[in-house]
């Protein structure tokens, strides 16, 4: 083990030494770049992290939504929906992988957790919600905010199949969302994090004042970050 680790931290020193120090990159540059500098034989996920100017402590500064990547994440997404009657033959038909009502949410407290999705209709939340302190800290727990509580269930199935992704500021106030692969195009890449910066714009917070937007980073599972010229990727929305 001491071997394969002192192999990966020389690949990681190499990786960093492509960086220019201080460099802030543009979007273009930044997604040709994180694809060189992947070193690992498996398929990396690319993670976009963005540091905002507001407050989470304060629920008039929090920021969290969700938004489908024009090329998804090239994850393969188990989704459970809580449903009854006919909303629950729709989730189905729509492909989601576990559907059920009361006897499904008796299934999540006692344990069972094969997925990595969740949806409910607004008719289950009284039961869904006795699993807030399960589901609640593997951010899983479904949303009004974020569409995962809702009776359009098709739509919403549908969206989470194609690549939809929650985003939401954590208590520094840096929003972390994946992006795609490191085997994906660095244009779909681009289009993918365009596509994310642009709704963490529309969530700006009505109440947040001066520099919305502080800095922007990606990087992939094991490479180093690189970061990006914030106004620059604005600017090209």
């Amino acid at each position: 083990m001491a071997i394969q680790t002192k192999k990966l931290t020389k690949k990681y020193a190499a990786a960093v030494e492509k960086l220019e120090k201080d460099k802030l990159y543009s979007g273009a540059d930044a997604m040709a770049l994180v694809k060189s500098l992947s070193y690992v034989k498996f398929d990396e996920s690319v993670d976009l992290a963005v540091r905002l100017g507001v407050d989470p402590r304060h629920a008039d500064q929090m920021v969290r939504g969700s938004v489908v990547l024009p090329y998804g994440t090239g994850k393969k997404v188990r989704i459970l929906v809580f449903a009854k009657g006919d909303k629950a033959e729709e989730a189905k038909t729509a492909g989601a992988d576990i559907v059920g009502d009361d006897e499904l949410v008796e299934e999540v407290r006692k344990g069972f957790m094969d997925f990595d999705k969740v949806v409910a209709t607004p008719d289950m939340m009284a039961s869904v919600g006795k699993l807030g302190k399960i589901l609640g800290p593997r951010g899983l727990m479904p949303n009004p905010k974020i569409g995962t509580v809702t009776n359009n269930v098709s739509a919403v199935v549908s969206d989470l199949k194609s690549g939809m992704v929650e985003f939401r500021a954590d208590k520094t106030g840096i929003v972390h969302v994946g992006i795609g692969r490191v085997s994906f195009s660095a244009d779909k890449l681009l289009e993918n994090m365009n596509t994310v910066v642009a709704s963490l714009m529309r969530a700006k917070p009505a109440s947040s004042k001066g520099q919305y937007v502080k800095g922007m980073a990606i990087s992939s599972t094991m490479g180093p970050g690189l970061h990006l010229d914030s106004a620059q990727v604005i600017s090209e929305l």
